[in-house]
């Protein structure tokens, strides 16, 4: 799938996750949940510093590429995952559940121009994605 329908999937999904930006490789914009590239090209702008000093520092410790970052404040988090090349990065609420947040975006990644089948749940159910998230919001709403 194209990454546009793979952000609209996440974005229907993870309740969790507010601004979302996917960039190929050369840093092209793929598609961004904000209303205007001027708004897209903004939140990247803001969160190209923070991942530069994380390669910056895993390089400076011999270690690889950023492959996934958290980083969380009082007001919310911000999340990024780089797979096959592409890089997707994510804000969210506060006190986010980290694993689902991370799970999501690389799904969302796996998923555009089928660069990975649909992953299984992570308890190993097997049951599409989906249909688990719609019931976990069913089962803690009071």
């Amino acid at each position: 799938m194209d990454a546009a329908q793979a952000l609209a999937d996440l974005t229907e999904i993870s309740s969790q996750v507010h601004q979302v930006a996917i960039l190929d490789q050369d840093g092209t914009l793929l598609a961004a949940t904000a209303r205007d590239t001027a708004r897209a090209e903004r939140f990247i702008a803001t969160v190209t510093p923070l991942l530069e000093e994380a390669d910056r520092l895993a390089r400076s410790r011999g270690l690889a590429e950023l492959a996934q970052l958290e980083v969380s404040t009082l007001d919310g988090s911000v999340f990024a995952v780089r797979r096959d090349g592409r890089l997707i990065v994510a804000t969210t609420r506060p006190d986010p559940t980290v694993g689902l947040i991370f799970y999501d975006l690389k799904h969302c990644l796996g998923s555009i121009d089928g660069a990975a089948e649909p992953h299984p749940e992570p308890d190993g159910s097997g049951e599409p994605r989906k249909a688990t998230r719609r019931r976990r919001k069913a089962d803690t709403s009071a």
